[in-house]
């Protein structure tokens, strides 16, 4: 499983498997404690993502008491702690939290308050502003978890007092987060869906445009129907915290934005991000540099924001990392294997067929992995690109429609990054304030993604959006 290399570290051998007592099933018995816990929890209304450790603790142990060699299986969990993709978001973390803060503490709750009040924009309109502010920022970054932590510290708390309904706001920023991850030329799933089949960014953004838009729209309606009916704040509370001057920290979420439209790395985004929103802060008279960072006067106690927002998110944090080792052992056992031999066995006779066969395979293969890009990469090359070619399948297509899937059910699930991220940052903003903390499974209602199932099941059955490699009159395998 695993061999040491020239400087005698180990190496993982993919060409091995994990091996479990019970095999298979011994394999998703890491799985099936984490998410016993997290449901346990969850329904006992003790949830929280420091509260879910326990769970991915118990998970890990769990798994090693299977493991037919105890070795290997803790160099596994060393491999899904040490995951390249964990540690660009744990590090984006680590500065998204600290940005929180500095853009609550320069007073841009008050300014959105301003804004809500003088607009109007309450209740139902300001989930529906808040989910297309999320669409914007994630298209633009390309990120899921970069749209969270930057908008909900922000959105969330206003629209909570401006009588949204927590709930439906939280999954509304969430459903934005989602659609970017969906279409942007830049989000890790799009390549990958792209390049897995050879497809062009240019054929699969344009593509998958009227998919995206279709569900996003279905959402916004959804949002502005049941994303209401919260209680606002009494008028002289909102009168006391009204502030305009605020509003100027939005210069700092546009230079995070502006940043990563322009290709920079989320971290270097977030980084000047920080930057300004300190500058601005200061400018304004709402932060003073000894909050940022001081001594303190007793040991124990806070040294300012720049702690404060970075312990407002290890929480989070730990919990990732517990995860990717729980999907890392997963993959190495042959689950995931296991579950595309499955799926290959029952291979599509008509092009509607396999067209529902890749979008169930794509959709099981993200279900026990934390990131949705490792499940493309798993299903893309050894299932979803052989399949489609033998159905002339055009690349795009091919693309889209393993790219649409795995942005579904991916975005309600607790165990899930994205839901992680997300329900962390959301805890955060509730604590600050005060505010009512729905549970992690309110995930479960976000409407896009619900809306993006529905938009691909629809494609699939009509025919509509549907493009062939070559003339289905040239192919005799063309039924549908």
């Amino acid at each position: 499983m695993a061999s040491p290399d020239n400087n005698g570290n180990f190496e993982f051998d993919s060409s091995k498997k994990l091996d479990m007592y019970g095999g298979i099933l011994g394999g998703l018995i890491p799985l099936v404690v984490l998410v016993g816990f997290l449901v346990w929890l969850s329904v006992a209304e003790r949830g929280g993502t420091q509260a879910f450790w326990a769970a991915g603790w118990l998970a890990i142990v769990a798994g090693l008491m299977l493991a037919r060699n105890k070795f290997d299986y803790c160099q596994s969990v060393l491999r899904g702690l040490g995951d390249k993709n964990g540690i660009v978001i744990i590090t984006a973390w680590l500065f998204a939290g600290v940005f929180g803060k500095l853009m609550v503490a320069g007073g841009l709750i008050d300014g959105m308050l301003w804004f809500g009040t003088k607009v109007g924009a309450t209740g139902s309109v300001f989930t529906l502003v808040a989910f297309l502010a999320a669409c914007v920022f994630a298209l633009g970054t390309g990120t899921s978890t970069g749209t969270v932590l930057a908008l909900v510290p922000v959105m969330y708390p206003s629209g909570v007092f401006l009588g949204a309904d927590p709930a439906m706001l939280g999954v509304a920023i969430l459903a934005g987060a989602a659609f970017g991850d969906n279409l942007a030329p830049i989000s890790d799933t799009t390549i990958v869906s792209a390049y897995t089949q050879e497809a062009t960014m240019k054929d699969v953004v344009r593509s998958r445009f009227p998919l995206a838009m279709a569900a996003a729209i279905i959402a916004g309606i959804v949002l502005l129907i049941f994303g209401g009916g919260g209680t606002m704040a009494n008028l002289p509370e909102i009168s006391a915290k009204i502030d305009p001057l605020g509003l100027v920290m939005l210069i700092s979420l546009g230079i995070v934005v502006v940043l990563a439209l322009k290709g920079r790395h989320i971290i270097e985004s977030l980084i000047w991000g920080n930057i300004s929103a300190a500058f601005f802060g200061i400018m304004i008279g709402k932060v003073k540099f000894a909050t940022l960072f001081h001594i303190p006067a007793k040991r124990g106690e806070s040294t300012g924001l720049i702690e404060q927002g970075i312990s407002g998110v290890t929480g989070a944090i730990i919990f990732a990392l517990l995860v990717l080792a729980v999907t890392q052992v997963l993959i190495e056992s042959g689950v995931m294997n296991r579950i595309l031999k499955l799926a290959e066995k029952t291979i599509a006779k008509t092009v509607r067929q396999a067209e529902l066969s890749i979008i169930g395979v794509t959709i099981l293969a993200s279900i026990p992995i934390a990131a949705n890009a490792p499940a493309e990469l798993l299903v893309g090359p050894s299932f979803v690109k052989p399949l489609g070619k033998k159905f002339n399948l055009a690349p795009a297509r091919r693309a889209n429609l393993m790219d649409c899937a795995v942005c579904t059910i991916f975005f309600i699930l607790p165990w899930h990054i994205a839901v992680i991220v997300w329900y962390g940052a959301m805890s955060a903003a509730a604590q600050a304030f005060n505010l009512p903390l729905p549970s992690i499974w309110s995930a479960v209602m976000n409407p896009y993604n619900w809306a993006l199932l529905a938009v691909l099941l629809f494609s699939v059955m009509t025919g509509w959006n549907r493009k062939f490699e070559v003339p289905v009159a040239d192919s005799t395998e063309m039924k549908s």
